[in-house]
């Protein structure tokens, strides 16, 4: 039988104006960002928790803290892939991340695919086996006035 894990992942980020907004690896053209001590890519610090979290592994901060000054404006890809390296080295295949992304604005639906594939070649899985989701908090909340973003992400793992 195989070991199969479920893990689950949550952040959230602050907006502000004139930062860069990464999100699910990439670059969207927008005239604000996340405050964040790395590039604030909400998205994929959710996946590292959902992935570390299957394996009880413990979650970014504890590998990546925000204290740090050798993880300051770091590409949150590289944490993806040094997370994904752990769950290599313990054995264990990702199996497919399903992600939900609640942001007022930018609308995400003509970035998911290309979310997708950034995080899938980060991960060395395949598309098919990444899910995103977008959705806005109907202008309710922190999000809804456009003051942050929440990200909730679960992972399977396999070995």
């Amino acid at each position: 039988m195989e070991d199969i894990r479920i893990g689950n992942g949550y952040d959230v980020h602050e907006i502000a104006p004139g930062l860069p907004m990464w999100l699910g690896g990439i670059n969207l053209d927008c005239p604000f960002g996340f405050v964040a001590h790395s590039d604030g890519d909400v998205a994929i610090h959710a996946l590292c928790d959902a992935l570390l979290g299957a394996l009880a592994l413990g979650d970014i901060g504890h590998f990546f803290p925000d204290t740090s000054d050798e993880w300051a404006g770091v590409d949150s890809k590289i944490l993806l892939g040094k997370v994904s390296e752990m769950i290599g080295s313990k054995g264990y295949s990702i199996g497919n991340v399903d992600i939900t992304i609640a942001l007022q604005k930018p609308k995400l639906a003509p970035h998911i695919n290309e979310m997708r594939d950034c995080l899938a070649s980060v991960m060395g899985i395949s598309p098919a086996r990444v899910s995103i989701k977008a959705t806005t908090a109907e202008n309710l909340g922190f999000v809804g006035r456009g003051e942050g973003c929440q990200v909730w992400a679960t992972a399977l793992v396999f070995r």
